[in-house]
C-alpha cells in the first residue's frame, strides 16, 4: 500500500523489533523473554496500547505462547491492563480449581514465607536498573489504586526482579489461588489509612534493600512484612485470639 501512512502501532513495533533483532546472532539465537518484555514496554510507551499477540509474535519471530507469557507478566506487574474477554488463560481453570479446593489461607501464607524472602534476596542480586525502578515505584500505593491491586503489583515486581521465570509463574499461581473468594480471608478492596501507610512502609523497606543491593536486608524485610500479613490473617480467622 504505497503512499499510505503507517499506523503508530506498526511504527513503534517495527522500531522495537529491530532492536530485538540486535539480541540475536545471524538470527540463530532465541529472543530472550526480557527482550520481548522490553519490546512490549516500548510499544506501550509509544502508543498507549499493544497490538495483538499474533502481530507481536510475527514481528519478533517467536511463538505466541511466549508473547502471551510476557503480556501476563506485565499485567501482573501492573504495567498493562487486563486482557480482553475471550483470551485464553495461561493456566487451565481446572488446575486452579483443584488447588483452590484443597488449600486454605494459612497454607497460602506459609508457602509465601517459603518463596518470597528468597525472591527478594535474588532481586537484590539480579534485578536490572529498570526492574529496581519498577519495584521502588510500586512500593507506594498510587492514589485511587485498590489495596490488593497495589499489593500484587509490588510483590510481582519483586518476583520479576529475581530473574527466575519459573518462580515468577509459581508466585502468580500462588497469588491467583490466594485471592480467590473461596480462599481469601474476608477483607475490603480498600484499607484504613493507618494500615495502608504501614503496609507501604513495609514495602518501601524491602524496595530500599533491593535498590541498595543488600540481599540479607531484602530477605529480612520481606520476612517481617509477611509476618505482619500472617498476623492479619490469624486475626481475621480467629478474632480476639491474637489479642489474648
Amino acid at each position: 500500500m504505497t503512499g499510505a501512512t503507517q499506523e503508530p502501532h506498526a511504527t513503534a513495533l517495527h522500531d522495537a523489533s529491530r532492536h530485538a533483532a540486535d539480541d540475536t546472532i545471524d538470527g540463530a539465537a532465541e529472543v530472550s523473554m526480557e527482550t520481548i518484555l522490553e519490546t512490549v514496554r516500548t510499544v506501550l510507551a509509544a502508543d498507549g496500547a499493544v497490538p495483538s499477540e499474533r502481530a507481536l509474535a510475527e514481528q519478533l519471530g517467536v511463538k505466541r505462547h511466549r508473547v502471551r507469557l510476557a503480556l501476563e507478566t506485565l499485567r501482573g506487574a501492573g504495567e498493562l491492563g487486563p486482557a480482553k474477554a475471550g483470551r485464553r488463560a495461561a493456566v487451565p481453570q481446572s488446575h486452579d480449581e483443584a488447588l483452590i479446593r484443597v488449600t486454605n489461607p494459612i497454607e497460602v501464607i506459609e508457602l509465601r514465607f517459603m518463596l518470597e524472602p528468597t525472591l527478594a534476596r535474588l532481586a537484590a542480586l539480579r534485578a536490572s536498573p529498570f526492574e529496581i525502578q519498577r519495584i521502588v515505584l510500586s512500593a507506594s500505593t498510587p492514589p485511587g489504586t485498590g489495596y490488593g491491586t497495589a499489593d500484587f503489583a509490588f510483590h510481582r515486581a519483586v518476583a520479576v526482579g529475581s530473574r527466575n521465570g519459573l518462580a515468577v509463574e509459581l508466585y502468580r499461581l500462588l497469588r491467583q489461588v490466594g485471592t480467590d473468594a473461596r480462599v481469601r480471608v474476608g477483607e475490603s478492596a480498600t484499607a484504613c489509612p493507618k494500615r495502608l501507610a504501614r503496609r507501604d512502609a513495609e514495602h518501601r523497606a524491602i524496595a530500599d534493600a533491593i535498590s541498595t543491593r543488600d540481599p540479607e536486608a531484602a530477605e529480612q524485610a520481606m520476612r517481617a512484612h509477611l509476618a505482619a500479613v500472617q498476623r492479619q490473617i490469624m486475626e481475621r480467622l480467629s478474632p480476639g485470639l491474637t489479642a489474648a
